[in-house]
């Protein structure tokens, strides 16, 4: 067991992560801390829930120094969630070092409101790419001054496209700066990004062994399309998560589904990018207050969230590379605690299915689903019910019980059929 003052954190830094109940260092901060104090460059393989977060934001706390009103410490993310998420947890450590002013910079906000804060000392700015290049262009935000740049969840910035805007912004950085990159996987991208702008780095690579498999129970659900969201229903009526996590290939399916839950009465709500700012925050404050038990959400705008008490994770739909699903069975199973994931399967997700398994290493459980086609929702069904059978239903009926077949079998001649002449 390694301590944080072990590992060069100021005493009242050490103590302030006792109080929020950390007090032995992860894999990757005690290989990652000394070396960001030291002023190498770092770059750092981690899986979600290893606490990459803390591996740099604490020695960036010890270094940054106080009385110099500059931004000294900037923290490029992929998405407003984790840009929130950093701040927040540099929020919590405040108290240790009470004259850091750190500022989050992202799409959505009022650019006055952001332009009014840069107006004062700031010290840390954690930002999404395209915001900060927008303050940039402005004139409104210098990073000449910077001595630490952290780009997080730099293989996810660079999928969603983020390269030019991230080499826009590293070129207006001073070029003597600390570049720090943490990443989920390594694939050629990062890796020339790294080769690119680093020097000399420390290379970091902690296994993800401990979160796939021996933290979190996994299982596949094999199910049709059409009975899909029915098999997806008695798990949540079976399992009954605290917090679960349900994640959908699109936002359009994320919106039906999540509609679709709460025509059943579940506390669900979805989160994707075509949400404003505003929805998106107040959906992930109830979320993690457990105001709602269920967040039907993509991929992108679930990245690198940690919400504590998350029970269970649903692949409503199946990912279709094994990154994504570590990534995305990575949100349970956090800080010890066990976690369940669950992937829905239909027989057109088999070679996917494969792919995974043979991407983490093990055969998943497997369990076929009881679950029948979806029924109508609730409120269709009842409203069914009360409408009564109109003429039109009538004359368009098939074989028995027709109209003249009835009048027949009670004895009564047929209806003649008469055809309207054309005037």
């Amino acid at each position: 067991m390694t301590t944080f003052k072990e590992l060069g954190m100021r005493t009242a830094l050490a103590t302030r992560l006792e109080q929020l109940g950390i007090e032995e260092a992860t894999a990757v901060q005690e290989q990652s801390i000394p070396h960001v104090l030291e002023g190498k460059d770092v770059i750092a393989q981690a899986q979600t829930g290893t606490g990459k977060t803390l591996a740099f934001i604490l020695p960036m706390l010890e270094k940054i120094n106080h009385n110099e009103p500059s931004i000294q410490g900037l923290i490029l993310t992929p998405t407003r969630e984790l840009a929130l998420q950093i701040t927040g947890e540099l929020s919590k450590l405040s108290q240790a070092v009470p004259d850091i002013q750190v500022l989050a910079v992202y799409g959505g906000q009022d650019v006055e409101a952001q332009l009014k804060k840069l107006k004062r000392s700031i010290h840390i700015v954690v930002a999404t790419p395209g915001r900060l290049l927008d303050h940039l262009r402005r004139g409104t935000i210098d990073l000449t001054g910077i001595s630490t740049l952290v780009l997080d969840e730099a293989d996810q910035m660079l999928h969603m496209g983020f390269l030019p805007e991230v080499e826009d912004i590293l070129n207006q950085t001073n070029p003597h700066r600390q570049t720090l990159l943490f990443s989920a996987t390594m694939n050629s991208d990062v890796r020339s990004l790294a080769k690119k702008y680093t020097k000399k780095p420390e290379n970091i690579q902690i296994k993800a062994k401990n979160i796939t498999v021996e933290k979190i129970n996994q299982l596949v659900v094999e199910t049709t399309d059409r009975r899909k969201q029915a098999a997806l229903r008695a798990l949540l009526k079976e399992y009954q998560p605290f917090l679960a996590i349900i994640f959908c290939r699109t936002k359009r399916r994320a919106n039906t589904l999540n509609e679709a839950l709460q025509s059943y009465g579940f506390l669900s709500e979805e989160l994707h990018g075509d949400l404003s700012q505003a929805k998106r925050e107040r959906v992930m404050k109830n979320f993690r207050e457990a105001k709602l038990q269920y967040l039907v959400a993509t991929d992108v705008a679930a990245r690198g969230l940690d919400v504590e008490g998350v029970t269970h994770v649903f692949n409503y739909d199946i990912p279709h590379d094994v990154e994504s699903y570590i990534h995305r069975i990575g949100r349970t199973g956090r800080a010890g605690e066990d976690g369940l994931a669950v992937t829905l399967v239909a027989p057109k997700d088999q070679d996917h299915l494969t792919m995974i398994e043979k991407g983490i290493h093990m055969t998943i459980r497997k369990e076929q689903s009881d679950a029948v086609a979806d029924d109508p929702k609730p409120a269709e069904r009842k409203k069914k019910a009360q409408k009564p059978e109109n003429g039109s239903q009538r004359r368009h009926s098939r074989g028995k019980g027709t109209d003249n077949q009835n009048r027949m079998q009670a004895g009564k001649p047929a209806k003649k059929r008469t055809r309207r002449r054309e005037k």
